[in-house]
């Protein structure tokens, strides 16, 4: 429902474009949120409150977008920015608790191994510096890499060699060899 909500807030403010704002809010909602939540470990209500306030940030600043990219790429790098902003102001979020690995691992239901699996991917890619994060986040979100190296600000070729290091670096941590 908070979808809702904060979308009905958004579309009473501006009329002039609120046709094209929620197009990229309902084109881009899921994507934003799930870039939120590998910066936050997968803290979903943190990840709530930081797509609303990247989606906010678009709203405010939609007549300073000066068009020499794409509107998403725009989007995007506000929400990095958001969220990175967040990870400075809060250091906690920067890792998952080791107790919480731990505890996940005690119950065997189904469900319990699936949140085991996602928090230790999380805290392995907690374990990336930010840029690399950021890298990440956005190749699961399938943007394609152009549009990556883009946001990033380097070239496709360095970006393509960046990727495949981090998938090194994740498989390694995640099947728990040192990295």
């Amino acid at each position: 429902m908070v979808r809702a909500t904060a979308y009905s807030y958004f579309s009473q403010m501006k009329k002039g474009i609120s046709k094209e704002f929620e197009i990229l809010y309902r084109q881009h909602y899921q994507k934003v949120l799930r870039l939120c939540l590998g910066y936050v470990s997968g803290d979903k209500d943190l990840a709530q409150d930081l797509l609303q306030e990247s989606f906010l940030k678009v709203w405010e600043h939609w007549d300073s977008f000066r068009g020499t990219s794409n509107r998403s790429t725009w989007l995007y790098r506000i929400t990095v920015n958001t969220c990175l902003q967040e990870l400075r102001m809060h250091k906690k979020y920067k890792k998952a608790p080791e107790e919480t690995l731990k505890n996940y691992e005690a119950r065997e239901e189904t469900s319990v191994k699936k949140e085991k699996q996602f928090s230790q991917l999380y805290a392995c890619m907690s374990k990336l510096n930010k840029e690399n994060q950021t890298i990440l986040l956005l190749e699961l979100e399938q943007i394609p890499q152009e549009e990556i190296a883009q946001i990033i600000g380097i070239k496709h070729n360095a970006l393509r060699t960046r990727l495949n290091r981090i998938k090194s670096t994740l498989t390694k941590c995640v099947n728990n060899e040192n990295i």
